[in-house]
């Protein structure tokens, strides 16, 4: 009876070592990656089998960082620094600095992959931000800019020509670009996919709300999923606790967005030390039924007084939906 006791004992100790572990584990993952970084792509590369993430470069004053690294995984909880895969000193003819919020799309065109890197960034008329593209044949890169920006004004007459996202649709296998800051606009991509379609050109911005529910800033990102095209974007500001995620549905690549009745899908969390959640993109787990994850920046909580809008650091959880297709509010891991 001793022996079963003393077993049963160690049995328990076990069990509430595993629970302690596994608790911190899912408590200390966030941030996923080293120093500061923000504005995060995520890829699954079907030539590679790898994930890769694309931020913007932070903590440097004034959004003032002038290139672009890139991180790859095997298996979503390791990442890798690469390297730097396009610098605005050296690189670019166009533009001179503020190497922002970038995306990227992989191709496959006669028979190879093509990656197609979108960016926004200071051009060297400081004419106010434009939106440029670099090409590539590995998701490592080397990439080779374009030479000129493909994005130079706003559809509206005002806001930053900023937050590039790139999405093709599954349905007519048609590439869109979708980009804004106080406006979002959409256009078809060209089959080069280095130019737009001036005349399919629209404005997206979805209409009402407030800083405390979905009134559009900046960060359009575009999924599809069941038949829905899913517009996710970003409320507030980038250096704001409050800056969060907010989201609609169409059923059309190019709208018009119907707002969703429970919108906020990330905002902080101050109890948990979680601030200024926002600019995300997402990414279904390949051969995984409906799983899927969303990296987004949060604001540093060392950083919440000085400096919040480029001291960020990059961040990933599950996004789950309900069965009548909306999306579950993320809790943000700490």
């Amino acid at each position: 009876m001793k022996h079963l006791h003393f077993k049963l004992f160690l049995f328990c100790l076990c069990l509430i070592g595993t629970i302690q572990m596994t608790a911190q584990n899912r408590k200390s993952h966030n941030p996923i990656l080293p120093s500061f970084h923000a504005d995060p792509e995520i890829l699954y590369s079907q030539q590679t089998k790898h994930y890769y993430i694309y931020p913007t470069s932070d903590g440097f004053p004034g959004w003032g960082g002038s290139y672009f690294k890139v991180f790859s995984s095997k298996n979503l909880k390791s990442w890798k620094e690469e390297k730097v895969i396009l610098d605005m000193n050296k690189d670019v003819s166009w533009a001179n600095g503020n190497a922002w919020a970038p995306c990227i799309e992989e191709k496959k065109i006669n028979g190879k992959y093509k990656y197609f890197f979108y960016y926004s960034a200071n051009p060297v008329t400081n004419k106010g931000k434009q939106i440029g593209v670099a090409t590539a044949n590995s998701p490592l890169g080397p990439f080779t800019d374009s030479g000129k920006p493909i994005i130079t004004s706003s559809p509206v007459g005002r806001g930053q020509q900023i937050d590039v996202d790139v999405f093709t649709d599954p349905i007519s296998g048609k590439s869109y670009l979708y980009w804004g800051n106080g406006y979002m606009a959409g256009a078809e991509l060209n089959d080069d996919m280095m130019s737009v379609k001036e005349e399919t050109i629209t404005v997206m911005t979805p209409k009402g709300g407030t800083l405390e529910t979905y009134a559009f800033r900046e960060a359009p990102y575009v999924f599809f999923r069941k038949g829905v095209y899913y517009f996710l974007w970003s409320v507030d500001d980038t250096g704001s606790p409050n800056y969060h995620v907010a989201y609609g549905t169409s059923d059309s690549p190019l709208g018009p967005i119907q707002v969703a009745k429970e919108p906020i899908i990330l905002i902080q969390s101050p109890k948990e030390e979680v601030y200024g959640p926002a600019h995300c993109s997402v990414l279904q787990i390949p051969n995984k039924k409906d799983r899927w994850i969303i990296v987004y920046h949060r604001i540093n909580k060392e950083y919440l007084k000085h400096g919040p809008g480029w001291h960020r650091e990059v961040c990933m959880d599950w996004m789950e939906f309900n069965e009548d297709g909306t999306i579950r509010q993320v809790v943000p891991t700490p």
